[in-house]
């Protein structure tokens, strides 16, 4: 799929993921995980930051426990991670550029909903205190069941909740790990943030820097309920 394809297509429902892509929370979990490996004694490994990018925080305590050499503390570890990243959250919580106008606008025509990896509570008190939570029919999360990113099933119960096919639906995504995900559940991809090189550039349909992007707040505003 073209950005060009992309742009004049009209999705009938559209699912965003939640951290790094509705609300700016990737820099409390880089700081979340450092105080976690700081409390055990722990150096962070090398580029560890870019591996557990968009990774459910159970896997990434296992993560960090597996490259520390300590897999013993993999629970510790995550529920320190969950725990700390939560107080970061409550202390500064704030949308993405362009993510508010972006799902008011949308909110008015097509169903929204958002599939993300973290705890149902964490995401619903931070799109509520965004003053976004009222704009999304379902919020749908890794547990009981649904299996999290890369795995596919949060967008595939996202999109059953929105009843659309899944080829009639958008992904909004920022990590390569929910774009895998969306992917395999035969949703369109919009990556955010900068293209990387390779072969990771095709996990999405079109990339854009900010949800504040000129040609996508003219899309937007052109074909969303078209």
């Amino acid at each position: 799929m073209t950005a060009r394809n992309i742009l004049s297509w009209s999705p009938t429902a559209i699912v965003f993921d939640c951290d790094g892509t509705l609300m700016d929370t990737e820099r409390h979990w880089q700081e979340a995980r450092n105080i976690t490996f700081r409390t055990f004694g722990l150096k962070p490994p090398a580029g560890f930051a870019e591996r557990a990018k968009g990774v459910h925080y159970t896997e990434c305590g296992a993560l960090m426990a597996l490259e520390t050499g300590k897999p013993d503390l993999a629970h510790d570890l995550a529920d320190t991670l969950l725990t700390t990243f939560t107080a970061l959250v409550d202390q500064d919580p704030v949308t993405m550029p362009g993510a508010a106008a972006l799902v008011q606008l949308a909110a008015r025509h097509i169903p929204l909903a958002v599939a993300s990896n973290c705890p149902r509570d964490m995401v619903e008190s931070c799109l509520d205190r965004a003053g976004l939570l009222s704009s999304f029919s379902h919020v749908v999360v890794a547990g009981e069941g649904v299996r999290p990113k890369p795995e596919p099933d949060v967008y595939q119960e996202a999109v059953r909740l929105c009843g659309v096919p899944p080829e009639r639906a958008l992904a909004v995504e920022d990590s390569l790990t929910g774009m895998e995900s969306a992917r395999r559940a035969g949703l369109r991809v919009l990556g955010l943030g900068p293209c990387p090189p390779g072969l990771q550039a095709q996990q999405a349909d079109l990339w854009v820097t900010s949800l504040a992007d000129q040609d996508l707040v003219w899309w937007a505003r052109s074909r969303i309920g078209a």
